[in-house]
């Protein structure tokens, strides 16, 4: 089985530790290919390489992950004027 990544919050948390697709994928012993599938949305990480990207990219694993109706709700709305 396999856990839904959000590519823009993947590449986000990458970029912001100074790590390219490369060196992602060398960290965690996947290919680069599977990196760049994943950050295109094309393709997505076991939950066991999840919880590696996390822990590389020192961050928690909900944060790779698409928010809830929820959240996307509580993050578009405005304050109140």
């Amino acid at each position: 089985m396999r856990t839904p990544v959000d590519p823009q919050r993947l590449t986000r948390r990458r970029v912001e530790a100074g790590l390219s697709q490369n060196a992602l994928a060398q960290a965690i012993g996947v290919s680069k290919q599977l990196v760049s599938a994943v950050s295109l949305g094309k393709a997505n990480f076991s939950p066991e390489k999840l919880a590696q990207v996390a822990d590389v990219l020192n961050c928690e694993i909900a944060d790779l992950l698409p928010a809830s109706d929820d959240e996307f709700h509580a993050l578009t709305q405005r304050p109140a004027s």
